[in-house]
């Protein structure tokens, strides 16, 4: 994984030579954004999950939960404008890491869930997080629990429940991304930042798909996230969708309309993937569950496992964040190389 984070790292220094923002560090003075505009700011209304949230004044001690979500505030800059990040695993000393810069230069608040308690003692005043990212009722960190606290909040696009019970997803999972930094730009007063950011995204992912296997080639491909009894994986709304869709392959659980969610294995055995790809995170490492997939009777006639077809993708290449188009790049490559 650490040559494929060195690509994306690489690819996003291509990005920033040519858009002059992304993954940047840009002061306000010097980007013409940001402070200037807050002078004679006046309320920003966006629309997130559906809801038209208006935000009076531009946030100033953020506080983010978990990998994506904190990668798409220092994509486009913002580490001067966070309390703090939550996530397992501190990023800051891995240089391979395309924000390892703004890692360091932020605050690393807890390495285990999110609560209304480290909220305040962080003096936040918006909390981006997301339903299953932080966000649930069981425990009562809620977007509305925060408004009665009088912190704000912002849910990722990713995330967010599309009426059918506790499902998640309203949109494309690209368009997801692209609309959050969108929103965020007007929030934060960087437009000019979000504006280029995702242009260059749409340029990546463009130069994948021009490259990618197309109609009768494009191999049948499984999302492996964890699970032995029953997996998990992705639906239509999930990252993974995206990047397989537009990496030429063809995803077998695109009926499926929800985000992150279990199927059974006899579903997966009938639909027979010819690539499966793993999600890398967790306690179980990637090669036990390449050893998993590989051993469990089930799965024993099934094309990918026949002929390893496994190729393993980071957690925060999967889930929405600003590393899901050099995601899509890189499994494009992997297709080609297995060839049809």
């Amino acid at each position: 994984m650490s040559m494929l984070l060195r690509q994306t790292a690489l690819v996003l220094a291509s990005l920033l030579l040519l858009t002059g923002c992304g993954a940047q560090i840009v002061p306000d003075g010097a980007s013409g954004e940001g402070s200037a505009k807050e002078r004679g700011r006046r309320p920003v209304t966006v629309k997130n999950c559906g809801r038209e949230i208006t935000y009076d004044t531009v946030p100033r001690r953020v506080v983010t939960n978990d990998v994506g979500i904190t990668e798409i505030m220092f994509a486009l800059g913002l580490q001067d404008r966070m309390a703090g990040y939550v996530m397992p695993d501190d990023r800051s000393g891995d240089t391979s890491v395309p924000w390892s810069g703004a890692y360091r230069e932020t605050a690393w608040l807890s390495k285990k869930r999110i609560t209304m308690e480290l909220v305040l003692d962080a003096r936040a005043d918006l909390v981006f997080a997301g339903w299953n990212y932080g966000f649930d009722e069981t425990t009562g960190f809620t977007p509305a629990g925060l408004a009665k606290r009088g912190i704000g909040s912002y849910v990722l696009s990713e995330s967010c429940r599309n009426g059918d019970g506790r499902a998640r997803g309203v949109m494309p999972p690209l368009e997801a991304l692209y609309t959050d930094v969108h929103n965020l730009g007007r929030m934060f007063g960087v437009e000019k930042r979000a504006d280029a950011l995702v242009a260059g995204f749409h340029a990546q992912v463009a130069g994948a798909r021009a490259t990618a296997p197309r109609g009768g080639e494009r191999p049948r491909v499984f999302l492996y996230d964890s699970g032995q009894d029953k997996p998990l994986t992705a639906g239509v709304y999930a990252g993974p969708h995206d990047i397989i869709t537009k990496a030429g392959g063809d995803d077998i659980m695109k009926d499926l309309r929800d985000s992150w969610t279990t199927v059974g294995w006899e579903t997966v055995v009938e639909r027979d993937p010819e690539v499966i790809v793993i999600n890398d995170y967790g306690d179980t490492s990637a090669a036990d569950k390449r050893r998993f997939l590989r051993s469990y009777p089930p799965l024993a006639g099934v094309s990918a496992v026949r002929h390893d077809r496994i190729v393993v993708l980071d957690y925060a290449e999967l889930v929405e964040s600003p590393r899901n188009p050099a995601a899509v790049a890189s499994l494009a490559a992997d297709l080609r190389r297995f060839g049809p």
